[in-house]
């Protein structure tokens, strides 16, 4: 594919970490495990590969050590590059030997890699959001615009009392924000952000010097909300599809939505494929009395019982008898014989022995950490 030198990809590893505790506590939100073989950082960096953006910058905050095994040189993405290609960007706040506090913060931790880059436009991109995006329209909006800032948003549904964090954005007649909401008190349709931004690195340059001596670090609180009469913010609508992780309950449902062939055929593209790091795994094992129903399964896995609307990463062993529905088994997780799971999700390398049952409910799954043995 032709790259784009003049575009310049930022990625916030750790922006969102608070958001799902559970499976954070040993890395960072864009190394979570998700859809059976991909981690959340996948669909950011493919993102940017498939709309020809061949400098990216990862920043990180801490529990960096999954992320950096996942990404290594960048090759699984084509950014094992001479010029340009993937950078791991260290955590460090500019202001204090401690991490950054926010996104501003972690901009200027970063400020010199940004300037040395060649490119003139930057896009900031998180890892709560699952998606598949062109950026080139988006950037071609924003130059004919003349924005300061476009901000990409989805029209969607917020819900306070299940959301932990939302920027809901009015967007005026003539495409720009009108209005901006942090995490407001309302359940309905809104125009919802992605987190997604593209400036031009001079007007990037301007706000980051300017908040750092001004002490302030949430670019939505202290740009977006704050500063919207000062600045020209236009709004690019994406319409593909979408799920955005902010809780474990989200984490659980946008896993359990791939089941449905729709929304997988709207993430997962021909012409946009979504990038993860290979590994040689054996092909899928079916025991002579396993049953697989409506389910998404990784190479590598052992199956002899039962498996009904599930995700199942690679290397999970099910023994005979056992009976798992409506879970997400991540990576090499092992369940005995005779078991009753339901509603679960283990995070890597669970043993659960023989004749258990554990239940949880879809609104809020029962969450077995890394490592545990039931």
């Amino acid at each position: 594919m032709r790259t784009n030198q003049n575009v310049l990809g930022l990625v916030f590893a750790s922006i969102h970490d608070s958001a799902i505790l559970d499976l954070t506590k040993q890395r960072t939100m864009g190394s979570v495990l998700f859809g059976g073989r991909y981690r959340l950082i996948d669909f950011p960096l493919s993102n940017f590969v498939n709309s020809g953006i061949s400098q990216v910058g990862v920043i990180t905050k801490r529990n960096y050590g999954s992320l950096l095994d996942h990404i290594g040189s960048g090759r699984e993405w084509d950014l094992a590059r001479k010029n340009g290609g993937l950078h791991l960007l260290p955590p460090f706040s500019h202001t204090s030997s401690t991490v950054y506090s926010g996104r501003l913060d972690a901009l200027g931790n970063v400020w010199s890699f940004v300037e040395h880059s060649n490119a003139d436009y930057v896009i900031l991109s998180d890892c709560d959001i699952v998606t598949t995006i062109d950026y080139r329209p988006a950037v071609a909006a924003h130059i004919r615009s003349g924005a300061d800032i476009t901000a990409i948003y989805a029209k969607g549904f917020y819900d306070q009392t299940t959301e932990s964090s939302a920027t809901i954005f009015g967007v005026g007649e003539d495409g720009f924000v009108n209005d901006v909401m942090v995490d407001p008190p309302m359940t309905g349709a809104c125009n919802l952000s992605l987190d997604m931004y593209i400036m031009s690195k001079d007007f990037l340059r301007k706000i980051v010097k300017e908040s750092m001596s001004r002490n302030r670090y949430s670019f939505r609180r202290d740009i977006l909300l704050d500063r919207n009469a000062n600045y020209r913010v236009f709004a690019y609508e994406h319409t593909g599809y979408y799920s955005k992780i902010d809780s474990l309950p989200s984490y659980f449902a946008a896993n359990l939505a791939l089941l449905d062939s729709k929304n997988r055929e709207a993430l997962f593209t021909k012409a946009a494929p979504i990038y993860t790091k290979t590994k040689d795994n054996a092909p899928v094992r079916f025991g002579l009395e396993s049953h697989i129903k409506n389910s998404l399964i990784a190479d590598g896995c052992i199956i002899e019982g039962k498996v009904e609307n599930c995700v199942l990463f690679r290397g999970v062993r099910i023994g005979k008898g056992t009976v798992v529905r409506d879970s997400i088994i991540t990576q090499d997780t092992v369940i005995g014989e005779r078991c009753a799971i339901r509603n679960v999700i283990t995070d890597k390398n669970v043993r659960i022995a023989d004749e258990r049952q554990l239940t949880g409910s879809k609104g809020y799954p029962l969450f077995i950490g890394k490592g545990a043995q039931i």
